[in-house]
């Protein structure tokens, strides 16, 4: 059995992305298998709508027709996803679906990692991977929620700020 799932992307008839997500999460339940499929996510955004004057916020799908699936792929799991009433297959060639890499998982904001930090603005830290790796600056700004940090590092006697991810830097012991 494969170490980990991988995300994958399921294309489905217009309109059927909600229908199938539920369905295979009704099967999953059903036959006990969500050690293989773990989770299913079909991506929507809240959008504010004028229509009549009137201001409505509405929650639209952001890649119609896909529903994305956390798997261990076998060829039980392949065959109960393929089979699922509204689903037309995965993304990639028809043989073998394509899981999607970290660097996609990470940019469509599938699973968003939470990172605790030992530090706060105005504290000395060191940044610990990069290019700029082994400095030491003050902390400027902090946002937990969309991954980053600013630092102000002197370089050539002058203060820059940089940006960097929360898990680039360590507070200075």
């Amino acid at each position: 059995m494969p170490e980990e799932a991988k995300w994958y992307i399921v294309h489905t008839y217009s309109g059927y992305e909600n229908k199938v997500a539920s369905n295979l999460e009704k099967t999953v339940e059903n036959r006990g298998l969500s050690d293989l499929i773990q989770k299913v996510y079909v991506p929507t955004e809240i959008v504010t709508e004028i229509k009549d004057s009137k201001k409505r916020e509405v929650e639209r799908k952001i890649f119609p027709s896909y529903v994305i699936v956390k798997m261990i792929l076998t060829d039980e799991s392949w065959y109960i996803v393929r089979n699922i009433r509204g689903c037309t297959g995965f993304v990639g060639p028809s043989s073998k679906p394509i899981p999607l890499t970290d660097e996609e998982v990470k940019r469509l904001g599938i699973e968003s990692k939470h990172v605790e930090v030992s530090y706060n603005v105005g504290d000395s830290v060191v940044i610990i991977d990069g290019p700029l790796e082994n400095n030491v600056g003050i902390v400027e700004e902090l946002d937990t929620e969309k991954n980053y940090v600013r630092v102000n590092v002197s370089m050539f006697g002058r203060k820059t700020p940089v940006e960097l991810e929360l898990d680039q830097v360590q507070i200075v012991e």
